[in-house]
């Protein structure tokens, strides 16, 4: 329980940081946040030492008992290691955004909301084993992130990066729910591990394909895959803490986790395999490419997040391919699934700091335009050294971790030519090409986000405010993750055998029992490998083409706008904006007449349509009782103050039609032996009634001359339609039951369940105790809202009056 109970700890200090804010105005609200991830980060901690030996741990939480719903958190490797890059680079963000937010001038409870919000959400996508709570997360961290990218709502850039995010992740997210549900329909379970255990009986399903296709689609979109990428350039509006958090470790990371955490369930499939390692080698090659058309830092940023993340996934695409073919478990899988948990790590360290300082230039020098900057590496030394430190690892140089994982991700792809089966020994030959010339774009900008910023002349003319390095409390955190880049190179086998063994082998169980028997060892030197002199090609090439950078960096402008993925989206949201609009106006016009009709006439045809096609129409008066003189007499007494509340010209004999009828009505609840209902009917009328009465003076006068209304067909046809359709739904009703009374069940169980003695009070109060509740909740917000705009006209008012 307590294991849950972790994932929920930064949303319950959610709650308490508003009131921080508010009452303790001379520290900044940051300092308390801080406390949150850094508790995380060593109860997470705690776990290592048995995570690293294959321990697992299990907690659950009920949450929706009567639907199998639960909270159920699941640390196991990979989990783990999510969790602590979670915490722990949530701590190190935290600390920067202290220094970067000024507390005076930004609104840090709506900040530190947004991000504990979205840790716990990340927490719960990482750790839950229930695919409808991990959905739950998922969203969660969509529209949390939205709140985060438009925390400076003013910004019109800022709101529509937020939209564009949340409307591609979120529609991501319906495909694989989706997926989820058709996984629970195949293997009749809603958790992941059990999921696993069946896999190989899920293949042969229908279902299979598609449920493997609307997975991928979530996943695609939440970690920014091509073609569905676009939304991440954008995101970068959001303050430079946030664009460090979710855009380097977390959130992009979140699609990672998905098809790693669901690799032992599909990559049984050749789909899989192809569309896995095809679609991230294509975005690594894509992003690369492009990210040296950007002209701000933070875009540089996005387009190589976009290049590291494909592939990242790529090389779980590759690590697939140990579930077809027993050789290629050493020969692909043993590289492929430890390089992209190796690259998911050292991303996390580089990309992080390199994000920090972006923030830190803009900070300090006004501007992130790369057109603008330059000669800043003796004025911002600190700074030039850790943005070095991270370039230098994302180009894959050393002594630096980037390096490593470079090199295994390298070997990956030369190791599928030798796998011969889907077509790899085709169409596969293009992997390892595909990865190296994307290798050489990453080189490039690289060393273009780096040597353009500090390196070259100094022009202090077109910056701002003149440059001078970060405080001290600012560059405390890029530092940190600037030394994890290099004292990672010098001990990957210990970051090896802690954290990436364990993650492997909760990606593959059935290959490993255990992290131990996992043999890799990683080392700077393997001697003259292929991968070596693709290496050394990578950087011969890259210093050449980046020397050359503004002779053939114009080719970028040859590039249409109007054919690129973004200018699509634009084109689909005006369409719809428009075309949407247009279609409103068809109806929307204003008229309580036509809205009357439009509801009416979908209410009979759909009631109508139900009835006759499930054959549910029978007239029986079997058992009926008599119909006595009294009851026509009241049924006309009925019609005739219906008819006189609707054609009186008088209000008084409007009114006194309107209490005839409700009397009336009141009379046969009478008759009807239902004695509470006459009571509550006589009293509902004698205060309307009384209320008419007091307010006759106020009430609008009736026309004098009589107005001639044109008869309508269509209204005729429409309100007989429905007063028929009433009519058969009575009759029906009463001649036929295709369900079993529930009036049985609450004869059975009223007393001895709600401890009454009235059954209709009872159903009201306690069977139907949640419907009075959301209405009582309805009615109360409507007040307010009454209230506060009572309050908004009165305080213009009062300003009226004091500028008068």
């Amino acid at each position: 329980m307590l294991q849950v109970l972790y994932i929920f700890i930064p949303m319950l200090a959610a709650i308490l940081v508003p009131f921080l804010y508010k009452s303790i105005k001379n520290i900044h609200t940051g300092w308390f946040v801080l406390a949150v991830p850094a508790t995380l980060v060593i109860i997470y901690a705690s776990y290592i030492a048995k995570v690293a030996k294959g321990e697992v741990f299990q907690a659950e939480l009920p949450w929706i008992p009567s639907l199998d719903i639960s909270v159920v958190s699941y640390l196991d490797g990979l989990s783990l290691l999510f969790s602590l890059l979670i915490t722990g680079i949530g701590s190190l963000v935290v600390l920067y955004s202290i220094f970067y937010l000024d507390k005076h001038k930004e609104k840090l409870h709506n900040f530190y909301v947004y991000l504990l919000l979205f840790m716990s959400a990340m927490l719960g996508v990482v750790q839950s084993d229930h695919i409808i709570t991990l959905y739950f997360f998922w969203e969660l961290t969509s529209i949390s992130s939205f709140l985060l990218i438009g925390y400076w709502y003013t910004r019109d850039a800022s709101r529509f990066g937020a939209l564009k995010s949340m409307m591609i992740t979120v529609g991501g997210g319906l495909m694989m729910l989706g997926g989820f549900i058709l996984l629970y329909l195949m293997g009749g379970t809603y958790s992941i591990r059990e999921l696993i255990v069946i896999a190989p009986d899920l293949v042969g399903h229908p279902l299979f394909t598609w449920s493997l296709v609307l997975l991928l689609l979530g996943a695609f979109t939440k970690s920014a895959q091509f073609p569905f990428y676009i939304w991440l350039p954008d995101a970068m509006e959001a303050p430079t803490p946030v664009s460090a958090y979710l855009h380097s470790a977390t959130m992009v990371k979140a699609g990672i986790y998905l098809v790693a955490r669901f690799t032992p369930i599909f990559a049984v499939s050749e789909l899989w395999v192809w569309l896995v390692t095809g679609v991230g080698l294509l975005t690594l090659f894509w992003g690369s490419f492009f990210a040296l058309k950007q002209t701000d830092l933070k875009g540089i940023l996005a387009f190589s997040t976009v290049s590291q993340l494909g592939l990242i996934m790529s090389l779980l695409g590759g690590g697939s391919v140990a579930f077809h073919v027993n050789g290629a478990a050493d020969l692909v899988f043993k590289f492929a699934a430890f390089a992209a948990i190796f690259h998911l790590i050292n991303h996390a360290t580089f990309k992080g700091s390199l994000f920090m300082i972006a923030g830190i230039i803009d900070h300090e020098t006004g501007t992130r335009d790369i057109r603008k900057l330059g000669g800043l590496m003796s004025i911002m030394p600190l700074s030039f050294t850790v943005a070095a430190i991270g370039s230098f690892s994302m180009a894959g140089l050393p002594p630096f971790n980037g390096f490593l994982s470079k090199e295994m991700f390298l070997s990956a792809m030369l190791a599928l030519n030798e796998f011969e089966l889907f077509g790899f020994d085709t169409w596969g030959a293009l992997f390892p090409i595909v990865a190296w010339i994307a290798s050489i774009f990453t080189f490039i900008y690289s060393f273009y986000f780096v040597f353009r910023t500090f390196a070259g002349q100094y022009k202090p003319e077109q910056y701002p405010r003149k440059p001078h390095e970060a405080p001290i409390g600012m560059l405390i955190s890029p530092m940190i993750l600037a030394a994890f880049v290099v004292i990672i190179f010098f001990i990957p086998n210990l970051i090896g055998d802690t954290f990436i063994k364990p993650a492997v082998q909760a990606i593959q169980p059935f290959l490993y029992d255990s992290p131990s028997a996992i043999d890799i060892h990683v080392s700077a030197w393997h001697g003259l490998q292929p991968e070596l002199f693709m290496t050394i090609g990578i950087v011969i090439i890259g210093v050449l083409l980046f020397v050359a950078l503004p002779k053939w960096q114009g080719l970028y402008n040859l590039f249409p706008r109007s054919l690129t993925f973004n200018n699509a989206y634009d084109k689909i949201m005006q369409g719809l904006d428009v075309g949407l609009y247009r279609i409103s106006r068809l109806y929307m016009t204003g008229s309580m007449r036509h809205y009357l009709l439009y509801m009416f006439s979908g209410i009979v045809a759909i009631v109508l349509g139900t009835l006759f096609v499930k054959d549910a129409f029978s007239i029986s008066f079997e058992g009926s009782a008599p119909i006595q003189s009294y009851q026509i007499i009241l049924i006309i007494v009925l019609v005739i103050g219906t008819a006189t509340t609707i054609l009186a010209k008088s209000r008084l004999t409007a009114i006194i039609g309107l209490g005839s009828v409700g009397y009336t009505v009141a009379l046969f609840f009478v008759i009807f032996n239902a004695p509470d209902l006459a009571l509550t009917q006589l009293v509902i009328e004698t205060i309307s009634v009384a209320l008419f009465l007091l307010a006759f003076y106020h009430l609008p006068k009736l026309g004098k001359r009589e107005e001639r209304m044109r008869f309508q067909l269509n209204r005729a046809i429409i309100s007989i339609a429905v007063g028929v359709m009433v009519t058969l739904i009575a009759l029906s009703a009463h001649s036929q039951k295709l369900i079993p009374s529930i009036s049985k069940y609450y004869e059975e169980t009223v007393y001895s369940l709600a401890g009454g003695g009235n059954i209709v009070n009872v159903i009201l109060v306690d069977y139907r105790g949640f419907d009075t509740l959301f209405e009582i909740t309805v009615l109360s917000i409507a007040g307010m809202a009454i209230l506060a705009m009572i309050k908004l006209r009165m305080n213009r008012k009062e300003k009226a009056h004091e500028n008068k």
